[in-house]
């Protein structure tokens, strides 16, 4: 404790708990309804993420050049910079429910995820870790998100851990209080059905605030903070 305190008092940025370019339409829903293989992101998902799709940090994620600069390109770097793990729920993850069927499926994103750390997957299922091209290493967490994030501040020493979805993690995350910072891209459509993310949470109660409010062509971004 005495160590974090002086940490804390000469000014050395101490590592968060972070929530970072988590899209959700102005109605406050954070994926669509339906998720399958087709549509990841449930029916109408991707139209959250417009704001992100076109800027250099989404292309180079993909071997691509080019992209856009300016607000959009800001939030998207910061997005995925300075994690040193990540945790996503079991539907971020993929379509598949209840007991894994077999070894098959390792993720959305083919043979290198854009983690390039360890990443740990929240599941009610046992299931071997998956080393995976470019430094991603799934593991598999069977005893909740205290035991997962735990793991996670291990893994990533001195730098952040990024809450990455989908939206029931996020909910249980904020509901906890464990969350430090959250940076929301509120998207100018909306979706009518889906996951909502703020649905039965007092965020003032739970101790958030907005610390910063900045908009582009196609979001506004939002920073919450305790």
């Amino acid at each position: 404790m005495q160590l974090l305190f002086n940490c804390n008092q000469y000014g050395v940025i101490m590592a968060k708990v972070r929530v970072a370019g988590f899209a959700v339409s102005l109605d406050g829903f954070g994926a669509g309804p339906e998720q399958s293989l087709k549509d990841p992101l449930g029916k109408r998902g991707t139209e959250l993420h417009q704001w992100f799709f076109g800027t250099k940090t989404f292309k180079s994620m993909f071997g691509q050049t080019g992209g856009t600069d300016g607000v959009d390109e800001n939030y998207a770097h910061r997005s995925m910079d300075g994690f040193g793990a990540f945790i996503l729920g079991r539907n971020m993850f993929g379509p598949i429910r209840g007991e894994w069927p077999d070894e098959q499926w390792k993720g959305w994103w083919g043979a290198n995820p854009p983690y390039h750390a360890p990443t740990f997957v929240l599941t009610q299922h046992r299931r071997n870790p998956i080393v995976m091209e470019g430094g991603t290493t799934f593991y598999f967490v069977t005893d909740g998100i205290e035991s997962a994030l735990e793991q996670a501040k291990s893994a990533a020493a001195d730098k952040d851990v990024k809450i990455g979805g989908g939206v029931s993690t996020v909910r249980q995350y904020l509901q906890a209080g464990l969350i430090d910072e959250m940076h929301l891209a509120i998207s100018p459509i909306v979706l009518g059905r889906g996951e909502a993310l703020f649905a039965g949470l007092d965020l003032p109660t739970l101790g958030y605030r907005v610390i910063k409010s900045e908009a582009s062509e196609l979001a506004t971004h939002v920073v919450l903070g305790r």
